[in-house]
């Protein structure tokens, strides 16, 4: 069983004609199904109200579907946000009139840019993403496994369960992962993809863990799973910034900022900023309230959700 995560923006509710609806918050999923192979289709349903569901929504996905109706300050925002998540592979679908031309240099030198454009047929853009999971290759059985958890509680009869897509690599069946940040550890007994038991889960599956040696009310949104020994997490970084060149002045020593990375949200204070003269290119380093959990050599995105416009400052690299 393979399936593909596809965040979906720009129309609120495009997806419930794609999917069935699913996992409902500030996120809500849509499935869809065909044999063996699954489609997730993801809306940041708080968003533009809410900069953190747009975060989410996108490093869960490895494909965008970005539906463009209006050109305004949050098509803007999402096209900063795909590119600076380097999400890389996407379609456009263009609504009241809008061409591609119109698009164009707004869209130029980002990812989006090399976004295929689609017609807005939703039996066809269905059929299209069920044609792309049927192509996926086989991803495997050994190696370890990294999940970021979405949504975590109790059921009775089985016990603490968590949900998310799984980031890295594989988990499965009765594997001890270490619960970040802390020094806990759950071991799998059991997992579900779509409703269905299965032994593993592989980097893109949408599953559900049952957990043995954790309680839901220890696993907030943002904690994540892994067997990954290189995963690691850290209160302070130094780390090298890419600004977008629509960010209005300089990152400055004291300013507040929030790095996104998976399902984390993080306030982070910048305690110093160098750059050698063009400061879209910049050393940072930063304090953090809480641990953010990464992967070294990962990316993360920089916001500043108190901007007036743009909330999105630029990307992080982790090391």
């Amino acid at each position: 069983m393979a399936n593909l995560n596809v965040v979906v923006l720009g129309a609120p509710e495009y997806a419930r004609d794609l999917g069935k609806k699913g996992t409902a918050s500030d996120m809500t999923f849509y499935n869809l199904k065909k044999g063996e192979n699954t489609v997730t289709f993801i809306e940041p349903t708080r968003y533009p109200d809410r900069l953190p569901p747009l975060c989410f929504a996108v490093s869960l996905a490895q494909k965008a579907l970005l539906v463009v109706e209006e050109i305004n300050l949050a098509f803007g925002e999402s096209v900063i946000m795909l590119d600076c998540a380097g999400l890389k592979e996407g379609l456009v679908v263009l609504g009241n009139h809008l061409d591609r031309e119109q698009l164009a240099p707004l869209i130029k030198g980002t990812v989006v840019e090399k976004y295929e454009f689609a017609e807005d047929d939703k039996i066809a853009l269905r059929e299209r993403f069920l044609e792309e999971v049927a192509r996926m290759e086989d991803r495997g059985e050994n190696g370890t496994g990294t999940m970021p958890v979405d949504h975590c509680f109790n059921v009775r009869g089985v016990g603490t369960v968590a949900l998310g897509c799984v980031a890295e690599g594989i988990i499965r069946r009765h594997d001890e992962l270490r619960v970040l940040p802390g020094d806990r550890v759950a071991q799998v007994r059991s997992l579900q993809k779509h409703d269905q038991d299965c032994e593993q889960s592989c980097a893109g599956d949408r599953v559900g863990l049952a957990l043995k040696g954790v309680e839901a009310e220890d696993l907030d949104r943002g904690a994540i799973l892994s067997s990954d020994r290189s995963v690691k997490s850290a209160s302070s970084l130094i780390a090298r910034a890419q600004v977008v060149k629509y960010w209005p002045a300089p990152l400055q020593e004291g300013m507040m900022v929030h790095i996104s990375h998976w399902m984390q949200f993080l306030p982070a204070r910048v305690e110093a900023a160098k750059s050698n003269g063009d400061w879209h290119q910049v050393d940072l380093t930063l304090k953090l309230d809480k641990s953010l959990v990464y992967k070294p050599g990962s990316r993360a995105v920089l916001t500043y959700p108190e901007g007036a416009k743009l909330r999105v400052v630029g990307a992080l690299e982790l090391s």
